[in-house]
Order: structure tokens, then C-alpha cells, then sequence
């Protein structure tokens, strides 16, 4: 089966019931825990979701959600190393016409190596 890559836009939009995608999110969420899907995620996202909630003041509500990944064992969080980075800075550097952040490009490599995109 084919590994489900997860952002952080997702998550987030999972999270926050004022989110303009959330209802599909939740929804597509309740097909995902039905079925024994592999969900990939980064190290890299992972901080980005803890850091949007800490940052509002949701210090409890960081830890549950990181928790809840580093926990699960339908996710499988790969840690970026130091050749997955260089990798991404190169996809960052290569989209210069793209407004991508570091992270999204170091997901991209994540996907092709994980999801075979």
C-alpha cells in the first residue's frame, strides 16, 4: 500500500475547526483511519505544527498534537539528516519561480524516497 505523505497545512487544518479546509480534512481523515494506511511525515513539519500552537499560546495543545504523532504508529516521522536537508536546500535553490519553504522542498524529497512520486 501506498504510504500517505502528511504537511503541515493538514494537520493544521485537522486542528482548527476556523480552518477554510477542515471539514474536508476531517473527512478525509475518517476514510484514513478506516483503512491501515502508512502516513509519512518530517521532523521538520512536525515542528512547524508544535510551533504554530506554542506560539499562540496553545502550549498544552503542542504537546497533545506532537505527542499524538510521535506516539501513533500509523506515522512514520522521518528525521531530516544532513543529506536529506542538502537535498531539499537543492530543490529550494532549483524553484526559484516557486514560493516554497524549505520544509515543503525537504518534504518533496521525503515523498519521492518514501511514496516514490
Amino acid at each position: 500500500m501506498t504510504p500517505v505523505f502528511i504537511d503541515t497545512s493538514y494537520l493544521l487544518a485537522l486542528e482548527l475547526a476556523n480552518d477554510q479546509h477542515h471539514g474536508v480534512a476531517l473527512e478525509h481523515w475518517k476514510q484514513v483511519i478506516k483503512s491501515p494506511l502508512q502516513l509519512v511525515t518530517t521532523s521538520y513539519v512536525f515542528d512547524e505544527v508544535v510551533t504554530f500552537f506554542n506560539c499562540r499560546g496553545y502550549h498544552t495543545k503542542a504537546i497533545e498534537i506532537g505527542n499524538r504523532l510521535l506516539h501513533s504508529p500509523s506515522v512514520n516521522m522521518t528525521h531530516i539528516d544532513e543529506a536529506l536537508f542538502y537535498e531539499g536546500w537543492l530543490c529550494f535553490q532549483q524553484n526559484q519561480d516557486k514560493d516554497y519553504s524549505l520544509t515543503v522542498c525537504i518534504s518533496f524529497v521525503v515523498m519521492r524516497r518514501h511514496i516514490h512520486l
